[in-house]
């Protein structure tokens, strides 16, 4: 989630008068520390991982699961490790957004070497275990990218009520008891974004149109206190949302890399962006939303709107009098433009970008680039702040920056060291949906590694037209996008320097050598024409030393990710919409209801800990033990079964 700044929030009224002394002094203690670590070099590979996880309560008299509201108590105890021995913890723990939340990540980074992929899975275990032990006998902490009834009446336990008049989120559907407690900034956050667009926020997802569904699909808001404000938003045939949470409250897996200089991290950044959108569609786990299904199967547009603070004037419905600018998206959303000297040229979309900071940082002998990237961060607004961070020392704090970088949630973040620190350059990569089990988790941590390893070793190129980038994310949210889309991809990814010898890729310098490319063939690569990511991680491993159990746990991992890419086992999102449309209480009305949402998170719980075996989402992976039928009800003996 960020920057977790302790301190005592200011009103928005407060917040928006400060809002340009944010801006200047972030500016300067960004220039101040650049200035410092520019020429830092020699920084080894270090990585990790971040899991966010969802507390579910079952009742299994009345076939209900619920949202738990207990992870400021779970957190306080999973945090008294740390606290006493913060050296030799084996995981950390953070808060979410969410009240039913909390994100797990390893006690320390990875390294460089292969056998570190043998513990990823491990520790990701470790960590469910270790907070699982803390939850009642009918709580569970899930691995799901969002809940699939959040917003339905009673979705919380313990039950309570929105409160569309009053509170931060002012939500027909989301109780503001659902926003986590133990830290100001997340009631703040919400209140702030609200007051800032003027309005709440406005979610609509397309709804999946079923036999059963009414079409115009239309809901009665009136009825539970809808507004003119809620009335106008909501669309025909779409799901309405109107709350942070919607977005905020879904889980992700997200993965943070060490680079051995400014550059590499540079490099990384643009090299990886391209590959965004095609682990969103490869990851995609989020096709229910509000109890509904809908027609996409990933969160990203959902939380891009659900934080969408855009004034109208902003959103070009209005003329710009009191605003600056017209911006084109929200602060959470695809990434705007490349960093690297060999990113510029691809660079094809009009940047909106404050001038005035954009001269100074040129100024302060920032390049071209970066002063951009920065400018276009920057023409936000802060919306959180606290009162004890006002004033701080430019010369060694970096509050101010972070406080605006850190609420530009986009698919990648450049992050530079912190002040006072070991920590070098680094990159984050931020697009993927969280999975089911842990060995799934670990193997797309594990993939998108070894290609930060191969793209640095063989000095690949990826980089296509940042334009081509968008529309592949629009893309992939699509349902069933990972089997019948097609995606601007490269097809010419090797420099003229390349090291890829024994690889076959087309070595042409033309740089418009881009098509499009099925998932199956980006993983898997298509004969004659482009090599595929998994061989090319392949060449790369044969000319490494790997003991024989890291081979087998890599061979593992990329055996689902390129089953997954070629269709022979679902993505979460399709086994989810299979679930539900298999079920024997589902009406083909597109309603996921209490009963059809117990069975598939209990199921979902089955597959993670193995007792309900999953060839159609896990291929021959993981078995089940004998006793999974015992405990499954025979009236969804079928859907439990989950073979294909």
């Amino acid at each position: 989630m960020g920057l977790l700044t302790e301190g005592q929030p200011l009103s928005w009224d407060e917040t928006k008068q400060l809002a340009d002394h944010v801006r200047q002094h972030g500016i300067d203690q960004f220039l101040n520390l650049y200035h410092q670590l520019l020429d830092r070099k020699g920084d080894v590979l270090k990585w990790g991982d971040e899991v966010e996880y969802i507390i579910v309560k079952f009742d299994h008299i009345n076939k209900t699961a619920k949202v738990r509201l207990c992870a400021q108590d779970i957190l306080a105890q999973l945090n008294e490790k740390e606290a006493n021995d913060p050296h030799n913890v084996k995981s950390l723990w953070r808060p979410e957004y969410g009240a039913y939340m909390i994100e797990g990540t390893p006690g320390k980074p990875y390294g460089g070497l292969l056998a570190h992929f043998n513990i990823v899975e491990a520790n990701m275990r470790y960590r469910r275990e270790e907070a699982q032990q803390l939850l009642g006998p009918d709580e569970v902490l899930m691995t799901i990218t969002n809940f699939p009834r959040l917003g339905c009446p009673e979705f919380t336990w313990p039950v309570d009520q929105p409160t569309p008049k009053i509170g931060p989120s002012r939500s027909l559907f989301i109780p503001d008891s659902a926003i986590y407690k133990g830290h100001p900034r997340f009631s703040t956050l919400t209140r702030n974004i609200r007051q800032r667009r003027g309005e709440r926020v406005a979610i609509n997802i397309p709804i999946f149109k079923d036999e059963n569904t009414p079409s115009p699909f239309e809901e009665d808001l009136i009825s539970i206190g809808g507004d003119t404000d809620s009335l106008n938003a909501a669309l025909p045939d779409h799901v309405y949302m109107d709350a942070m949470a919607f977005g905020m409250g879904c889980c992700c897996l997200q993965m943070t890399f060490q680079a051995c200089c400014i550059k590499e991290a540079r490099t990384l950044y643009d090299q990886l962006t391209p590959l965004c959108p095609i682990l969103l569609a490869l990851t995609a786990a989020s096709p229910v939303f509000r109890g509904y299904l809908t027609d996409v199967d990933c969160r990203w547009d959902v939380i891009s709107r659900s934080v969408d603070c855009r004034t109208r004037q902003e959103r070009g419905l209005e003329p710009l009098t009191t605003d600056k600018f017209v911006i084109p998206k929200s602060r959470y959303d695809s990434t705007t433009l490349y960093l690297s000297s060999q990113g510029e040229k691809f660079n094809d979309v009009p940047l909106v970008y404050d001038e005035t900071i954009y001269n100074k940082l040129k100024n302060a002998d920032i390049d071209h680039q970066m002063a951009q990237h920065v400018a276009h961060l920057f023409i936000r607004d802060t919306v959180s702040l606290f009162n004890e961070k006002v004033h701080q020392d430019d010369t060694v704090e970096m509050d101010h920056f972070e406080n605006i970088q850190s609420t530009n949630w986009q698919t990648m973040r450049f992050k530079p060291p912190p002040p006072k620190s070991t920590i070098g350059w680094r990159v984050e990569f931020r697009p993927c949906e969280v999975q089911l089990t842990d060995f799934e988790n670990a193997a797309i941590v594990c993939f998108v590694v070894l290609l930060t390893r191969v793209i640095l070793s063989y000095q690949l190129n990826f980089i296509i037209p940042i334009s081509k980038v968008d529309e592949n994310m629009s893309k992939a949210q699509k349902r069933s996008a990972a089997l019948t889309e097609k995606f601007w991809f490269r097809k010419n990814i090797a420099a003229s320097t390349s090291k890829t010898a024994n690889v076959n890729v087309n070595s042409s310098n033309d740089d418009a050598s881009y098509t499009k490319m099925s998932i199956n063939e980006i993983i898997n690569g298509k004969t004659g024409e482009f090599p595929g990511l998994i061989p090319l991680i392949h060449s790369y491993l044969s000319s490494m030393e790997v003991d024989t159990d890291t081979h087998c746990t890599i061979q593992q991992y990329l055996k689902l990710i390129s089953r997954r890419a070629s269709g022979q086992i679902d993505t979460t999102a399709s086994w989810i919409r299979r679930f539900i449309q298999d079920h024997p209480a589902y009406k083909r009305d597109s309603v996921v209801s209490d009963e059809i949402n117990y069975d598939l998170l209990m199921t979902a719980d089955g597959i993670r800990s193995g007792r309900i075996s999953c060839p159609r989402l896990l291929g021959d992976c993981l078995l089940a033990n004998s006793k999974t039928k015992e405990t499954i009800p025979p009236a969804v003996q079928k859907v439990y079964s989950c073979t294909p």
